[in-house]
């Protein structure tokens, strides 16, 4: 159990919901209970934290996740993601963006995938009961691909690590409905092309407030990968169950 304490890294990081409350920025942490099935069927749990801060025509994001779980003592699921995002207002519903993302999933045949781009975002939707925003533009992926072992003909074959480096495209739709004062729903999608892979990331949430700041939430993930190294799957879901608290509101 002692990698589980990775999660302590949030807070070391400053990823403390009082610290980011102090400096101006609002948000949510998040604590979790999740089920994967894929590349690994297994229990785990995790810790989120998403900040945001606005600046007249510039506004701060940044999101930072970490999933752990084991099976009779055996680490079955070890990931983080952290990222960051900067946009900059161009008109009433047009903005710039620039967007980094970084993933360390031990059990998805990657030792790392990172992205930096950037590119135009438009708000499609924004009423006070609905938001839905699109953005999309060039980057560059660099995947560091673990060495695997298959069986061909019956015999060994070692496919030794090796890193992809390609310019690639990202892109993502955020979509959030408030049904009423307590209950919302958001729908995220973002994707990340290159000729090498591809990643599909989609996450359906349901919202429902419990108290002025915390909130429980249900989630289902669904990461697609056109081309994983073999001998892993394609598909990852996930199933969670959140306790949300937000702040600086």
């Amino acid at each position: 159990m002692r990698r589980f304490f990775a999660f302590t890294a949030l807070a070391g990081l400053g990823f403390t919901p009082a610290a980011a409350a102090d400096e101006g920025w609002t948000g949510e942490g998040s604590f979790s209970a999740g089920y994967t099935t894929g590349n690994t069927e297994t229990a785990d749990l995790g810790l989120g934290v998403k900040l945001n801060r606005e600046r007249g025509l510039w506004t701060y994001s940044g999101e930072a996740n970490v999933e752990y779980g084991e099976t009779d003592l055996v680490e079955t699921r070890n990931r983080i993601f952290l990222s960051g995002q900067v946009d900059r207002q161009l008109g009433d519903k047009l903005f710039a963006f620039g967007r980094t993302s970084y993933e360390k999933d031990e059990f998805s045949g990657f030792d790392s995938r990172l992205f930096v781009g950037g590119g135009l975002g438009y708000q499609l939707i924004e009423t006070d009961s609905t938001s839905w925003d699109v953005q999309g533009g060039p980057g560059i992926k660099i995947d560091e691909v673990q060495a695997t072992t298959t069986i061909r003909n019956g015999v060994p074959v070692v496919v030794p690590a090796s890193t992809e480096q390609s310019a690639s495209v990202v892109g993502r739709s955020e979509f959030s409905q408030k049904f009423n004062d307590a209950v919302s729903l958001s729908n995220n999608t973002d994707v990340i092309y290159a000729s090498e892979s591809t990643q599909f990331l989609n996450v359906t949430a349901l919202t429902a407030a419990l108290t002025d700041t915390f909130s429980a939430r249900f989630s289902f993930d669904v990461r697609h990968d056109t081309n994983p190294p073999p001998g892993f799957e394609a598909t990852d879901t996930v199933t969670r169950a959140s306790l949300v608290y937000a702040f600086g509101g």
